[in-house]
């Protein structure tokens, strides 16, 4: 806790707001976290008021009593590759216009004294009024880890209208293309992404993004090709005009991560990490497109299993959690299952249940359908259509959990055969469900005619 004298102490210090917490400020929106900058102070001084240090390569302290971040003012000069490889100068001499020059946006660049004072060396208001975002300088092009930043900051503000500046995307497009994402590590990558993943939802109270702007931006500036060259493949890939008016591979995936944000909406914010794991099966599901032959364009028959290693490849590359990549291969293997649902024999649901294993993991199995209703609905003019598979596939899943072993004990069965009376029992279950939502089944879509 602060003396007095030391409290005195810090009051003479000159601090300022800094970073996203003034931005959002600025755009009335909520601000999650604050980081404050102090000009003209040194290490021992800040040690000597009761802060304490935690940040190696630059001085970051917390406040002694509201552990919020205080960070010396500072300069960079890149020294090596990445976005690691720079030498920190944080002297008493660094001025606030110095630390803000460093910052990668305009609308970033921006602080604010304890009066409400802004101090906008760079623009980043009017750039903030013009809903544009811009690099603060030609250093930008120094830390590779921006790229991946502007792209999720572009999904962020999507609803608010920015967009990235053209001469600030061409830069995006020079790190691309000069071998500097290669140097980010896998966990730093895929934490770019899994914060895109989770940012959207009317339930969100900070952040309500596009994540598929995310991955659009990226596709833009060539550093999906980079980072995800699996995924970046499926732009310009055809599919069939009948199933996929928006005929590109590559747009319908985006489409699929709209809808998955508008399925996984309602659910409280203690699952948001079943959400991403959701929004990350629908960017995996078409994955096996970008194998097909060109002469068998636009059909893509098999997609589904050609797809299961390149959800393994990604989730081995980018160290993505267990369980995502598990929702992931079910959604790649058996979407098709799903939409077909009323097509396939009650034998054949029984064994797609085995295979998503409904038995353990009922609310996986929830998952998998919103995930596969996603892909269904994100298609071009299909957005509003109705899905009874759904409902359907719910019913037959419910009807064949019913199913238990305590009756076939109760008559003496053992071993082998409670498990081959079960899955008779199952199948019987699923047969009728399936006789009793035969109404449900959809006729197959009019030829829709591009204009």
């Amino acid at each position: 806790m602060l003396t007095s004298n030391a409290e005195i102490k810090h009051n003479q210090l000159n601090t300022y707001l800094v970073g996203g917490a003034v931005r959002d400020k600025l755009l009335n929106r909520p601000v999650k976290d604050k980081d404050y900058l102090v000009v003209g102070a040194s290490i021992e001084q800040m040690k000597s008021l009761g802060y304490q240090q935690v940040g190696n390569d630059f001085p970051v302290f917390l406040h002694p009593k509201t552990k919020e971040e205080y960070a010396l003012a500072r300069t960079e000069r890149k020294k090596g590759q990445g976005y690691t490889g720079f030498s920190c100068y944080f002297a008493p001499d660094v001025t606030i216009e110095d630390d803000l020059k460093r910052r990668d946006l305009t609308v970033n660049a921006m602080a604010m004294d304890d009066n409400g004072n802004i101090i906008d060396p760079y623009n980043g208001q009017q750039d903030l009024n013009d809903r544009i975002l811009r690099h603060v300088s030609d250093a930008f092009t120094e830390d590779p880890l921006r790229v991946l930043r502007v792209a999720r900051f572009a999904a962020r503000y999507h609803k608010y209208g920015f967009t990235i500046a053209d001469e600030t995307l061409e830069l995006m497009q020079t790190i691309s293309a000069s071998g500097e994402l290669k140097s980010l590590t896998p966990e730093r990558v895929w934490r770019e992404m899994q914060l895109s993943l989770a940012d959207g939802g009317a339930s969100a109270d900070i952040y309500s993004g596009n994540p598929e702007i995310f991955f659009e931006v990226l596709h833009q500036c060539h550093a999906l090709a980079e980072l995800w060259p699996e995924l970046d493949i499926l732009w310009g890939i055809p599919n069939p005009a009948l199933w996929h008016p928006e005929i590109c591979s590559g747009t319908h995936t985006m489409m699929v991560l709209q809808q998955a944000v508008l399925q996984t909406e309602p659910m409280p914010e203690k699952q948001n990490d079943h959400k991403i794991a959701i929004r990350f099966a629908a960017l995996c599901h078409d994955l096996g497109k970008g194998l097909t032959l060109e002469n068998l364009l636009p059909s893509h028959k098999g997609h589904e299993k050609a797809g299961l290693p390149l959800v393994e490849k990604i989730a081995k590359q980018l160290k993505v959690p267990v369980h995502y990549k598990q929702l992931a291969l079910k959604v790649c293997e058996f979407h098709l299952h799903c939409h077909k649902a009323f097509e396939l024999k009650a034998s054949t649901l029984l064994k797609m249940f085995n295979q998503l294993d409904i038995w353990r993991k009922p609310q996986e199995y929830d998952y998998f359908l919103m995930a596969c209703k996603s892909d269904f609905l994100g298609r071009l003019g299909f957005e509003d259509r109705p899905y009874p598979q759904e409902q359907y596939l719910q019913a037959a899943a419910k009807a064949a959990r019913e199913v238990t072993a305590k009756s076939f004990v109760e008559q003496g069965l053992q071993g082998t055969l409670i498990k081959a009376a079960m899955a008779e029992a199952r199948l019987n279950a699923i047969v009728k469900v399936k006789a009793d939502y035969a109404h449900l089944n959809p006729t197959p879509p009019k030829k829709v005619v591009i204009k």
